[in-house]
């Protein structure tokens, strides 16, 4: 069982991707914001990296990323996006 001090910092660390998942960009928005409120909590370490890393690119790369125009050449970050996208599909 999380200690209170580790569940605060969970929801404080919670409260900034949500911040940070706030684009501007609807179509992003609508991807990242349920991902942070509905799914972090069950992906590994390396995933929650992976994501934050994910929200320093910017925009118009996401927005190619995730709507097909394009494929992100990172590896991780591309298995980030299609795991963004399978949840969405389901």
């Amino acid at each position: 069982m999380p200690t209170e001090s580790a569940t605060s910092t969970n929801e404080k660390n919670k409260a900034r991707l949500r911040w940070a998942c706030r684009r501007g960009m609807l179509e992003l928005d609508v991807l990242f914001l349920p991902f942070v409120d509905e799914a972090y909590d069950n992906i590994s370490d390396h995933q929650k990296l992976e994501f934050e890393r994910l929200l320093t690119c910017d925009d118009p790369d996401l927005f190619a990323w995730f709507m097909g125009h394009a494929v992100c050449e990172d590896k991780e970050l591309n298995e980030m996006v299609q795991l963004i996208l399978k949840r969405v599909k389901v």
